[in-house]
């Protein structure tokens, strides 16, 4: 997949959208009975890399007051859902410990590996920070989820929904109508190729957790460590 191309047609497609006021809005975002669970393999970026991104929502809230944002404890980079949220889901219904036994399977000799935090993309309902990957290496992790999961007997939901490739990041989704909505197209278009950093990823969280990854729903269930190498760039 050339990723960049990917990103750049869903921002067009969507920024076409909003102009025509075609969004989608989260209608079970503020839902009390959102009872949507499953379990997720995840990066983590940096600090450095979230307040970046924290700097840019903070513009963007001041354009539009009304939308949910996602805070910095809850930035995140899917790189399998494992059980996608579902109604209803609880932990009691799997053994946790044979899904780490699993995926240390996959993990084994991977190394760790950089993403580039580069320029906004969006769907009609979302805004991403588009993440660009400097060699093969995640595209490795997910191949041999796939294999290892559809080969086993464990509940999983890989690929049922769709095949996931990109790195990106959710930052923004809409909950209510734009209010400024030529000022909030400005702003994205601002930082459509804005450097928010490079990083080093050299560990992977498995979680429990709701639709939008709140840090108050997730528990951590696993933190998976890769092999080091001396030549990545790391920013802490």
């Amino acid at each position: 997949m050339d990723l960049k191309q990917h990103y750049n047609n869903l921002y067009q497609e969507s920024i076409t959208k909003y102009k025509n006021d075609n969004y989608d809005l989260d209608k079970l975002i503020d839902s009390p009975a959102d009872n949507r669970f499953g379990i997720t393999l995840l990066i983590r970026p940096p600090q450095k890399i979230k307040n970046e991104i924290d700097n840019f929502l903070s513009n963007l809230k001041k354009i539009e007051p009304n939308q949910y944002y996602h805070p910095k404890s809850d930035i995140h980079i899917t790189v399998m859902s494992i059980i996608s949220c579902y109604q209803g889901f609880e932990l009691s219904q799997i053994e946790t410990n044979n899904y780490v036994e699993m995926i240390h399977q996959c993990l084994s000799g991977i190394p760790s590996f950089s993403i580039q935090f580069k320029g906004l993309t969006a769907s009609p309902s979302c805004v991403m920070v588009q993440g660009f990957l400097i060699d093969n290496t995640l595209k490795q992790i997910r191949d041999n989820l796939r294999t290892n999961f559809k080969s086993s007997d464990l509940q999983h939901s890989i690929d049922k929904r769709y095949a996931i490739q990109t790195a990106h990041s959710t930052i923004f989704r809409l909950r209510n109508n734009l209010i400024a909505k030529d000022k909030f197209i400005d702003l994205i278009e601002q930082y459509k190729n804005y450097e928010f950093g490079t990083f080093t990823v050299d560990s992977l969280d498995l979680v429990f957790n709701d639709w939008y990854q709140r840090v108050d729903k997730v528990q951590k269930l696993y933190e998976f460590k890769l092999k080091t190498q001396p030549n990545n760039v790391y920013t802490k």
